[in-house]
């Protein structure tokens, strides 16, 4: 893979562990923060909002997977760059909804 491609996988596990709250906070008819609230990021959306925007996530996800004509989840560097991803956003954002959702601690 050339050095892009690696680029989209780790992108992609970014989109892949952020689909997660959005998607369960939809589904289970619960308010969530997301980038369209106001403010963005501090703001809840609506369920159907994060539905939306958890189902919006796994798309680009599966769009920049299928795009790397070489992706292959049993190749560890290729699953070692999408997880790289998903850990680089999914620690700080734990943190940061943890202090917008509970700011006493």
């Amino acid at each position: 893979m050339v050095w892009y491609h690696y680029l989209g996988v780790f992108i992609a596990g970014f989109c892949a562990v952020n689909f997660i709250p959005h998607l369960v906070a939809g589904i289970s008819g619960e308010k969530f923060q997301s980038p369209f609230a106001s403010p963005p990021g501090v703001g809840e959306s609506s369920a159907v909002v994060n539905f939306l925007w958890g189902m919006a996530n796994i798309g680009f996800c599966y769009g920049l997977l299928s795009w790397v004509p070489s992706f292959d989840f049993g190749n560890s560097t290729h699953l070692g760059v999408f997880v790289a991803g998903a850990v680089l956003l999914g620690a700080p954002l734990s943190m940061y909804f943890a202090n917008v959702r509970h700011p006493e601690g």
